[in-house]
């Protein structure tokens, strides 16, 4: 299976767009579905209604990667210990109004069954599939979007920033219930990739809020109980922090903390990611997807999540047997080889997978750091260019990445037609002697230690903080990138975190720097330019201030004309209604990035792999993934084990 170079096109790609209807067709009358064993006891015992009735009149159906499944036996998986729940999301959280279809080529229904778009691309309209439910069986209609629309997304106590997947040139969207199953989205401006927006992770907004759980802690609906429940919850300071609590506007641990969340996922929590061993989820009894012969998904009964602190322990785990799947941090050239010699011992094999971010390296350094000395430093582009001529990129590659990779900047990959060479290869040479006269001019002064100085005489000092993940090995990066930076008299102080610390810090805007992969190294660039512009996304914060005032101008920093120049460049991105049109806006959009400069990139990534049972069916060979195109999610309703565990 290949993964396309070119525009994954909409459904109705170009000249955008009449009316289109997309429901999935029944695969067998009401009374042909059928359910995993597992709940016929229940059924049985009346503690749940029958198939039919758990399932919404027109199910979603799966197209099989190799054929109809077996239920039963639960997958056994891994995450690190502390940070990283977005593994968990995107296991088994990629429940959204449309969704991609698996070669990442067309944007497809999902929830709701159609879908249509007006000609100009400012309204979009949504009917959602008759009957769906959450996970506790209490319907999900439009009353559970707008209340994410009204009481989450347009509260500016939840939402002080709006996510930009629903704002359009700093506008957001106005939505608007039609009946209990249509509702309509619509901007001030032509929106383009409104759908492809929807369709990534990043989408799963309207869909992850049922009111009739959540109102209980919003102040709009029960303002006399929440005392009550803040008195329960003495940690909650607020109703906000209450509501927070219970679910996250970004998949952020809450989200994954509270068993009492209904979902629309497949997998349900029964031990939270609280829990210091392990992760546990079962099969949702009312999900709402079948196969092509009526079997409720999913086949897999449920999943374990062993948390480990360690990378390379999971790479032993994995060759011991005691895993069936394994992706994220372990899928490198540093344990490519143990992996590669363990896969009789742990009945496993490789799997080929299309991730290539833009980089897999980036040095991201505070652009709104709170420091006036060091935000004056980090915005000047001259010392961003220093600092990249300071390292050599090719000894890191060969050292720490066992010469897999390639010097770089954050840069779309060669293969894809938006690739812009300028961007990819200015400032990569290492050539210290430049770097340094570049510095000269910029912080000329230094102490006895020949360590540059500051305005203020004091040492300018960069506190960089690393976190070990994704299996990178930036502490090891960062120590070569230290010693570079000594060479040219910029001292770089190395604070070793885990991603949660990473993670509040980030999102309190106190950090100097630090180093982080890029998304955005194929087609994913077109809506998710996080490292191209200030673009609020999770991960991924060298600008904040800037990002928030893009989103919502009242909220924020007005960046300076440059930064607002880029912004206006992807605002034409956005608004474009033809392919064509689109692309070119992208390339000039990509020019003016790499006018500005604004991060560091190291190395160019070489092609990802995962492992898998030999006893795993319908796995997709060579799935695509990217920072918001989560794997393996979208088709892991469909694996089943060929001889499941008794």
């Amino acid at each position: 299976m290949g993964y396309p170079h070119k525009l994954p096109g909409l459904v109705m790609s170009t000249g955008l767009l009449g009316a289109m209807l997309l429901g999935a067709l029944s695969p067998a009358g009401a009374a042909d579905y059928k359910q995993a064993p597992m709940l016929d006891e229940q059924v049985k015992a009346g503690k749940l209604p029958d198939v039919a009735s758990r399932l919404p009149e027109h199910p979603y159906v799966e197209t099989m990667v190799e054929g109809v499944g077996k239920y039963g036996g639960t997958l056994r998986t891994t995450i690190l210990a502390n940070g990283d729940q977005y593994n968990l999301t995107r296991t088994i959280a990629n429940e959204l109004l449309v969704r991609w279809d698996p070669q990442w080529k067309k944007v497809m229904p999902s929830l709701a069954e159609e879908f249509k778009a007006s000609d100009d691309a400012t309204t979009y309209t949504f009917k959602l599939r008759k009957g769906l439910k959450w996970s506790d069986g209490k319907p999900f209609t439009t009353d559970d979007i707008m209340f994410w629309y009204e009481d989450v997304f347009m509260n500016n106590a939840l939402s002080p920033a709006k996510n930009p997947t629903f704002t359009v040139a700093g506008k957001p969207v106005k939505v608007t219930k039609i009946d209990d199953l249509t509702v309509e989205f619509k901007f001030e401006s032509p929106y383009g990739l409104f759908l492809q927006q929807l369709a990534y992770g990043q989408g799963h907004l309207p869909v992850i809020y049922p009111k009739h759980y959540l109102s209980q802690f919003h102040e709009k609906y029960n303002k006399e109980g929440i005392p009550a429940l803040l008195k329960a919850n003495p940690a909650a300071g607020d109703w906000v922090a209450l509501f927070n609590s219970k679910v996250s506007l970004t998949f952020q641990p809450p989200y994954w903390q509270n068993l009492a969340l209904p979902t629309l996922n497949p997998w349900v929590l029964t031990v939270p990611y609280a829990d210091s061993e392990r992760v546990v989820a079962t099969r949702n009894p009312y999900y709402w997807k079948v196969d092509t012969a009526g079997n409720q998904l999913p086949y897999i009964d449920g999943i374990t999540w062993a948390k480990l602190d360690d990378p390379q322990l999971m790479a032993l785990k994995m060759t011991s047997g005691e895993f069936d799947f394994a992706f994220r941090h372990i899928n490198n050239s540093t344990f490519k080889s143990v992996l590669f010699d363990g896969q009789k011992t742990g009945n496993y094999h490789f799997v080929d997978v299309k991730d290539l971010p833009a980089n897999d390296a980036v040095l991201l350094l505070n652009l709104n750091s709170t420091d006036p000395v060091k935000r004056k430093i980090f915005q000047n582009k001259d010392f961003r260019i220093a600092l990249s001529h300071a390292i050599n990129r090719q000894e890191i590659i060969d050292l720490v990445y066992v010469g897999q990779g390639a010097p770089a900047q954050v840069a779309v990959q060669p293969e894809h037609e938006l690739f812009n060479e300028r961007e990819a290869k200015q400032y990569t040479e290492y050539d210290p002697k430049r770097a340094a006269e570049i510095l000269d001019k910029v912080m000329p002064k230094k102490d006895a230690e020949g360590f540059r100085l500051d305005e203020t005489g004091k040492r300018f000092t960069i506190n960089f903080m690393v976190a070990d993940v994704f299996g990178l090995s930036y502490p090891d990066v960062m120590q070569m990138v230290q010693q570079y930076a000594k060479d040219v008299g910029v001292d770089i102080q190395l604070r070793t975190t885990d991603r949660a610390r990473l993670n509040t810090m980030w999102s309190a805007n106190e950090q100097d720097a630090y180093i982080w992969n890029c998304v955005g190294g194929l087609s994913e660039v077109y809506t998710d330019p996080r490292c191209y512009m200030p673009f609020q996304k999770a991960d991924i914060f060298f600008a904040m201030k800037w990002s928030e005032w893009y989103s919502n101008h009242a909220t924020g920093e007005e960046p300076p004309e440059s930064i607002k120049a880029l912004m206006a460049a992807y605002d034409k991105v956005n608004a474009a209604v033809t392919d064509d049109d689109r692309r070119q806006k992208m390339k000039e959009f990509l020019n003016l990035s790499a006018d500005n400069f604004l991060n560091i990139g190291i190395s160019r990534p070489m092609p990802k792999y995962m492992m898998t049972s030999n006893n795993l069916k319908n796995v997709v060979n060579g799935i695509p993934i990217t920072g918001n195109l989560w794997h393996p999610a979208p088709t892991l309703t469909q694996w089943y084990f060929d001889k499941p565990a008794k």
